[in-house]
């Protein structure tokens, strides 16, 4: 097993395919590579499937997987508004590769129906991970994701939505010689091939948790039988000055992923926006269906807090050995946006990982595994890890 990777900043297609050619091979040292994902800027869409080609053709793939996106990230370096094109090939010998493409499909049927999906999809049943991209506009991958927890239980999914400005230039979604501007793209992944996924919401809670003791659909009505806004307007007035300012970035929405835990903490919540609130009644609207007898807890975001979740989830990876490559699917609203200043996930992450070969984009949505099921987020840094089986530290 071996990973390579590259990125592009020039926006002249002969130029960018003979460097990502010329890098991936001299990385893999005459090693072929089986799997290779592909994210460009717009920069790159009118070109995007020749390029996809050559590589498949250069490197000798078995599958390419790629789509526009806003912004891409390589091992070193966040690329934001300017050209960009991001490389992350694979040599994997004793891994299965499975793509699949969920285009001009009947959502109803799929996502309602175990065996359509199954059928649809036709991915092994030792499948240990899934890596999908896909049209955010077109897509109802809420319900897609959900329907995938049913048919193939606590295998998880990386990925997320393609961000190209839709002003711009629409999605474009690659598989090998296949293009599509709708729908959703993905590879399974079986065999010998350990992976360890991480999630950072990037959201610390404030306050203490609510019994949501009435709800319709997105709307919270009732937490512990008060209006939700009288709940806030009490949390806020007790929250320090410091935090009181973080508050013009948003507050946010934690939906507790087991409720009937006593003790719940970072990472034991799904987090929503906070979308709207009613001044007449008090409720609010957050980003998600929320159902009575749910627990939430309100969360405050900012660059620091963003930097410690990611960092704690980090830390402990020295204990299982060094990563042989990695994906990184980070929201489009994290990056320069919320850090002021370039490469913020990734010089976190490369301080903790060390040089690790990895590629990835910034999405209109991200996808990735909370307490054993899928979940497509928002603001989040969604992180696959790959080693070798057997690798891990003593």
């Amino acid at each position: 097993m071996k990973f390579a990777s590259t990125t592009i900043t020039s926006g002249n297609l002969a130029e960018a395919s003979r460097t990502v050619l010329s890098d991936i091979e001299v990385t893999m040292e005459g090693k072929g590579a089986d799997l290779a994902l592909l994210f460009f800027s717009p920069h790159f869409a009118d070109e995007g499937q020749k390029i996809a080609n050559e590589l498949v053709e250069g490197l000798g793939l078995t599958v390419l997987l790629g789509c526009t996106a806003a912004g891409v990230i390589g091992k070193q370096h966040e690329i934001e508004d300017e050209p960009g094109l991001a490389v992350l090939a694979a040599h994997l010998p004793d891994v299965k590769l499975s793509p699949f493409v969920l285009e001009e499909v009947d959502w109803d049927q799929l996502v309602r129906s175990k065996y359509a999906l199954i059928d649809a999809v036709a991915a092994p049943e030792d499948t240990s991970l899934f890596v999908m991209v896909g049209d955010p506009y077109s897509t109802p991958m809420v319900q897609v994701l959900e329907a995938f927890n049913s048919s193939y239980p606590m295998v998880p999914i990386v990925g997320g939505m393609a961000s190209s400005p839709p002003e711009i230039t629409p999605n474009l979604i690659i598989l090998n010689d296949r293009q599509i501007s709708s729908g959703v793209a993905g590879v399974a992944l079986s065999g010998e091939i350990e992976i360890e996924i991480i999630v950072s919401q990037g959201c610390r809670p404030i306050g203490r948790p609510f019994s949501v003791t009435s709800a319709h659909r997105n709307l919270i009505l009732g937490l512990d039988n008060s209006p939700p806004l009288a709940q806030i307007e009490t949390l806020v007035n007790e929250l320090p000055e410091e935090d009181r300012r973080l508050l013009q970035n948003g507050l946010f929405v934690g939906k507790a992923i087991d409720s009937d835990r006593t003790e719940l903490g970072r990472g034991d919540y799904l987090i929503r926006s906070l979308m709207q609130i009613d001044q007449a009644s008090g409720a609010i609207a957050i980003g998600d269906n929320v159902e009575e007898g749910e627990t939430i807890q309100f969360h405050l975001r900012d660059a620091t807090t963003a930097v410690e979740d990611l960092e704690m989830l980090l830390s402990l990876q020295s204990l299982h050995g060094p990563a042989s490559g990695a994906l990184l699917f980070s929201c489009n609203g994290r990056g320069r946006h919320l850090y002021d200043h370039p490469d913020g996930d990734i010089s976190v992450i490369q301080k903790s990982l060390g040089d690790v070969e990895l590629a990835g984009f910034f999405c209109a949505g991200e996808i990735g595994p909370i307490g054993g099921r899928n979940f497509l987020h928002g603001h989040t840094a969604s992180l696959a890890l790959f080693r070798q089986p057997g690798h891990r530290a003593s």
